[in-house]
């Protein structure tokens, strides 16, 4: 059995491959969001208890292999990977997709993480396209200076900034409404996720001459790694 930490359309297309295969594969989703993508074949939606309940839970299913695919920017369940990982003798995959690269008419502005990218706004516009997901909008809650229009997947709860207009979506997204969106505002916030599906943004913000304010990704424990699902697929019948 093959566990996969999920949550990724790149996750999902493993899984999708790995099934065809006639390879057994269980889908771990953290259950953050409401109504996720589900993919192909056995799913289990929640948290393991740390990386002692992951360990647990390689031991007690006969886990042979754990494929990490999750978001670059879930740390604590690669966190977690890692060292059950670790503990149980468990070969292990991190599945990550490559980061954004800047064009040479691209305007972007890095910050090492939501803080400094609160910090950092008040110089880049007044009005601002907000795009790093709800978890983290309590970090720009205090800029009561600014006006936000916030997009993520499910509601938010407060804290958020009290000039806000919010609208509820999920990607992929077309250039054509994303430059309409950014036709509102003077920067655009959002985290160095990579992949297609949400980078129509950042085209169009250069196609309008947007400044983009991006959230490096955080580090993440040393492993093996693969950028792309068929260098997964093959990494997992070699097991």
């Amino acid at each position: 059995m093959i566990l996969i930490l999920g949550g990724t359309g790149e996750a999902r297309q493993l899984a999708e491959e790995l099934a065809a295969r006639e390879v057994r594969v269980v889908s771990s989703l953290a259950g953050r969001v409401a109504r996720p993508r589900l993919p192909v074949g056995e799913v289990r939606v929640g948290g393991f208890g740390g990386p002692e309940g992951l360990a647990r839970y390689l031991r007690e299913n006969h886990v042979e292999a754990v494929v990490d695919a999750t978001h670059p920017f879930a740390e604590r369940i690669g966190a977690n990977a890692a060292e059950a990982a670790r503990t149980t003798g468990t070969p292990l995959l991190r599945l990550a997709r490559p980061g954004w690269q800047a064009g040479p008419q691209d305007d972007w502005h890095w910050a090492d993480d939501l803080a400094e990218a609160a910090r950092m706004l008040p110089d880049l516009g007044k009005r601002v396209f907000l795009t790093s997901g709800r978890q983290g909008l309590p970090a720009f809650a205090h800029l009561d200076d600014l006006w936000f229009l916030i997009r993520c997947v499910d509601p938010p709860e407060p804290p958020l900034p009290r000039h806000h207009e919010l609208l509820l979506a999920r990607g992929p997204y077309e250039v054509a409404a994303e430059r309409e969106l950014l036709g509102r505002v003077d920067v655009l916030v959002t985290k160095d996720s990579g992949g297609p599906q949400t980078s129509a943004k950042l085209t169009a913000a250069r196609e309008l001459g947007r400044p983009v304010l991006l959230v490096r990704r955080p580090g993440r424990p040393e492993t093996e790694t693969a950028e792309t699902v068929p260098e997964a697929v093959e990494w997992v019948l070699h097991r």
